[in-house]
């Protein structure tokens, strides 16, 4: 998966809490559509009119001006990606362009997929994240930096963040769970050899 290490950009300021994963992306779409596809059918229901992206779009929903279409962060409310336990909302954020949602509350199994795809969630308190969002809503930049656990903004104070250092570190490096393992290759194999010497019954004759 990509790393994470700095990350600068526009900040959409999306405040509404309990947006679930069928919000961020429809069952419909996931049954229709393969991954590298998902990105134009984020959010339809508030992005586009009724019917869809061919009806136009609503005007004044945050990912349609002009400021951020591209942004690569998103403040969010509380409880975001909670519901259903799907993957593909994760999938639809970054192919959209999102790296890194800042929020008071995750879905948990959503945030779990975030982290195996490497999607930065920082959880960040509401009054924080309406601060930032403030100084956002003109366009103006926001700067994620992983390494040092800040984000920053021009002529304002750092806003710290906490971060769980193992998960830090296999983001900063784009490891998921799978390459994580696979860099105890050689630890894992040694304690197999050892123990087919001490409990040879357990293991299957070749």
């Amino acid at each position: 998966m990509k790393p994470f290490t700095v990350e600068k950009g526009p900040a959409a300021p999306l405040l509404r809490n309990n947006v679930d994963t069928d919000l961020i992306i429809r069952v419909e779409r996931i049954a229709q559509l393969a991954r590298g596809q998902l990105g134009p059918w984020l959010l339809e229901t508030l992005r586009y009119r009724e019917g869809g992206p061919h009806e136009g779009e609503q005007e004044g929903f945050v990912l349609n001006q002009p400021a951020f279409r591209r942004a690569p962060i998103l403040l969010a409310g509380a409880n975001f990606g909670c519901g259903s336990s799907r993957e593909m909302a994760v999938w639809a954020l970054e192919e959209f362009g999102i790296r890194c949602v800042i929020a008071p509350s995750f879905g948990d199994i959503f945030y779990a997929n975030c982290l195996q795809n490497g999607l930065l969630p920082i959880v960040l308190d509401a009054p924080s994240i309406a601060r930032l969002a403030d100084i956002a809503k003109d366009g103006t930049p926001l700067e994620v930096d992983l390494r040092a656990l800040e984000i920053r903004a021009p002529g304002v104070p750092t806003q710290r963040f906490e971060f769980d250092q193992a998960r830090q570190q296999a983001l900063i490096e784009g490891l998921d769970e799978i390459d994580q393992t696979l860099r105890m290759k050689a630890g894992i194999d040694a304690f197999r050899a050892a123990d087919r010497g001490a409990r040879s019954w357990a293991y299957p004759i070749l």
